[in-house]
């Protein structure tokens, strides 16, 4: 054979050798691609949020279901650690305003998330939930209906107007033309049932799911739906988070079968 064509043979197979090195590179050692092998993609194709420390600010109300969603994210999402504040939705949304390092909000109504469009991202409403009466242990005053809160011997307690709670309690009593006078206002849900568990009142308006977990400290009376008010409690990535894909993925997980689940075996509602 010709010294030229040897030459030249000898140059296509070093340029065919180049060629194949990337492309094994990007294989493992099954022959697939680096990006189906990888632990971190998704099976859509599309990465895995990192894990991260996400600190999640949430309605009061929310406190126990929360503990228990938090635990199930968690074990799914190995690394990542969830940490809840819990208060009233006006409290956080101060918190939110002041700064607070935070990565997610969920509040006890729209209103309260609305009023913060400057500091989140979209909200999802992920939970629903109805207002009860909660009487003190063994209902001595045999509290019935709403009516029977303007009993002046009978010591109520609300939320105060600012809280969720309140504005929908507020609400219904006004719409029955009830005049309740409460001896206490607070911050609330939790202070509010906490009241009525203590004796220190004899009922108080509360969310149908905070008045399933006392037990047989109090006693929970139903309010008809043509006279309730809904809560719905949306939750948003906050745009001050520095862990943004994580506390994304965490509110879109809210919206999932698993984490609904959750909620709804706590007595929430779907959204």
């Amino acid at each position: 054979m010709p010294p030229t064509q040897t030459r030249r043979r000898a140059a296509a197979a070093a340029l065919t050798a180049a060629l194949l090195v990337p492309a094994l590179a990007a294989c493992g050692a099954d022959g697939k691609s680096d990006a189906a092998a990888s632990p971190s993609a998704s099976s859509s194709g599309s990465a895995a949020p990192k894990a991260a420390n996400l600190t999640v600010l949430a309605a009061s109300s929310l406190t126990d279901v929360f503990k228990t969603a938090g635990a199930a994210y968690e074990k799914a999402h190995p690394g990542t650690k969830v940490t809840f504040s819990f208060a009233g939705s006006q409290e956080l949304a101060a918190q939110v305003k002041q700064g607070a390092p935070a990565d997610a909000l969920v509040t006890a109504d729209t209103k309260t998330m609305d009023g913060l469009g400057a500091e989140t991202n979209d909200a999802t409403v992920v939970a629903k939930n109805r207002l009860v009466i909660a009487a003190g242990k063994d209902n001595p005053f045999k509290i019935h209906e709403l009516k029977d809160l303007a009993d002046s011997k009978i010591k109520v307690v609300l939320a105060a107007p600012e809280v969720p709670v309140g504005r929908y309690s507020k609400q219904i009593l006004d719409a029955q033309k009830i005049e309740v006078k409460p001896v206490s206002q607070e911050a609330n849900v939790r202070a509010v049932l906490s009241k009525v568990e203590l004796g220190e009142a004899d009922a108080g308006l509360v969310y149908k799911t905070d008045s399933a977990k006392s037990g047989d400290k109090v006693v929970t009376v139903d309010i008809p739906d043509d006279q309730n008010a809904v809560a719905s409690y949306p939750a948003a990535t906050l745009k001050q988070s520095k862990n943004s894909e994580a506390a994304a993925a965490f509110v879109a997980w809210l919206s999932t079968p698993e984490a609904q689940k959750i909620l709804q075996d706590a007595g929430f509602q779907k959204p």
